[in-house]
């Protein structure tokens, strides 16, 4: 559990950093013309989201959960191996120092993401300016 909340933290930490840089997806989030840029950051952007996309989110991340991000085949080597023997990118190369190495130091990154994304949710809801991040 700690290493999957600590991926989603990674995704949302920087999800934060690119929206509050200006990065958006072109085009439209909505059939009823919102686009992606009318969608706020942090908080206030995840209840701007129609409810439509909300749902399509919560399904996707449903769908994920239970079927694709879990060891369907048992060939696991770890808890968070999720590769199913289809994608690879090197890890068997490994010896395994360095592949305990590399998972301390994904679950390092996960914690500190973690923070990370809690600090920039309650700087939010108390409001002020951080360095890089700027307003909340």
């Amino acid at each position: 559990v700690e290493i999957k909340h600590g991926r989603i933290c990674q995704l949302a930490f920087l999800g934060q950093i690119v929206t509050r840089a200006g990065l958006r997806l072109p085009g439209n989030i909505a059939t009823d013309g919102t686009k992606f840029s009318d969608i706020g950051e942090g908080w206030t952007g995840s209840f701007q989201v129609p409810t439509d996309g909300a749902l399509q989110i919560l399904f996707f991340i449903g769908f994920l959960e239970l079927f694709v991000m879990k060891d369907v085949t048992g060939e696991n080597e770890f808890v968070g191996d999720f590769r199913n023997g289809f994608i690879d990118f090197g890890w068997d190369s490994f010896d395994e120092e360095t592949k305990l190495k590399k998972r301390a130091v994904e679950l390092n990154n996960g914690r500190a993401a973690m923070m990370g994304i809690l600090g920039l949710m309650v700087h939010e809801q108390l409001g002020g300016s951080l360095p890089i991040v700027g307003d909340l």
